[in-house]
């Protein structure tokens, strides 16, 4: 099994992100062959900051690695250092339909947003984005519920390149997503019916991973509730629905097991004090570890050029069949070997 998922560098991280993506990729990384790419070209499509995109590369990748990502276990890199995936990204737009990405919801609400630039690079998002993946031949796509559209879009893409150049032959894996249970749709704790985020979140309705306690505590204990007192998950009570989802994942527990445990609480200033120690719980480590990793760049950068290298490995050979099935460039014996072997399995 190859796993393969990317995060943006952009961005403080925050608790949706942690619980949501983070967490899981130091699960996945012994569950199978594991790769993590910071897609810093992702975040080219909207305005930026080009000193401060650097820097974010460098303070994500510290936090990965705060949070437990193992270089000797999964291969970490950045994605422009593997040009690849600017190269499959233009193969792969021949077999994209423009009409699905007129249809993802992202390009929707970005361009939406964008009052100077809509970008060729936002519409074109999705396709780097299946690229990213596709390069790897991944099998499985650890995301959040808010991304499934992004993998439909990458699995019928495979597909119809495989239809259209692989003569009966998977030239390209075609990727499962891979939602969580519990912790996929982590809300706005002010406004419980927005996903919890940098960009179209509040500021109290955000916890970030680096934060202390104290704000923490502070955030958790204004979260929006309802008139109730009952700790149950509704439609009706999004806000208590919530914070049992964040506990649940917190205490790596079922939301079953919370609403039992909270059964005898007497109001929801018991589930919002049991919901802070358990989120201060789980990042401290993270916090103390990302200290001391974020000072050294070199290293930082050492560990990204190794992932890079590695991972270059993988997608090159990805990009030779590709290339060769789809007629660009000189023939390769090597190319026309791979697919006349993959075409006889």
């Amino acid at each position: 099994m190859r796993i393969f998922s990317g995060i943006q560098p952009t961005g403080a991280k925050h608790l949706g992100n942690y619980i949501g993506a983070i967490r899981r990729y130091v699960t996945s990384q012994r569950e199978g062959e594991a790769l993590y790419c910071i897609v810093d070209l992702h975040a080219l499509t909207v305005a930026y900051d080009p000193v401060q995109l650097r820097r974010s590369v460098y303070d994500l990748a510290a936090l990965l690695l705060a949070a437990g990502l193992d270089p000797e276990r999964c291969v970490l890199f950045r994605q422009s250092d593997v040009a690849e995936h600017t190269e499959l990204t233009w193969l792969l737009s021949s077999v994209t339909a423009f009409g699905d990405l007129q249809r993802m919801h992202q390009f929707k609400e970005k361009s939406a947003a964008q009052r100077e630039l809509v970008s060729a690079g936002l519409f074109l998002y999705p396709v780097l984005m299946a690229a990213d993946v596709l390069a790897y031949r991944a099998t499985d796509v650890p995301v959040g519920d808010d991304q499934r559209q992004h993998v439909e879009l990458m699995r019928d893409i495979a597909i119809r390149f495989n239809q259209r150049f692989g003569g009966g032959a998977p030239v390209l894996a075609v990727p499962e997503h891979r939602i969580p249970e519990v912790g996929a749709r982590i809300m706005d704790l002010q406004d419980p019916s927005r996903k919890m985020s940098t960009t179209g979140g509040s500021q109290e309705g955000t916890i970030y991973v680096l934060e202390g306690r104290e704000a923490i505590e502070r955030k958790l204990k204004r979260a929006v509730t309802d008139s109730g007192t009952e700790i149950v998950r509704s439609p009706q009570k999004a806000g208590v629905s919530n914070l049992i989802e964040i506990l649940a994942a917190a205490r790596q527990i079922s939301p079953e097991q919370v609403e039992e445990r909270m059964a005898s609480a007497r109001g929801y200033g018991e589930l919002k004090a049991a919901v802070s120690e358990a989120v201060v719980e789980m990042l401290a480590p993270v916090q103390q570890r990302y200290g001391a990793l974020r000072g050294e760049e070199a290293e930082l950068e050492r560990v990204l050029g190794s992932g890079a290298a590695k991972a270059r490995l993988i997608a090159r050979e990805t990009l030779a069949e590709v290339r060769e099935v789809m007629g660009v460039g000189p023939r390769t014996v090597a190319g026309t070997h791979s697919h006349q072997a993959r075409s006889l399995t």
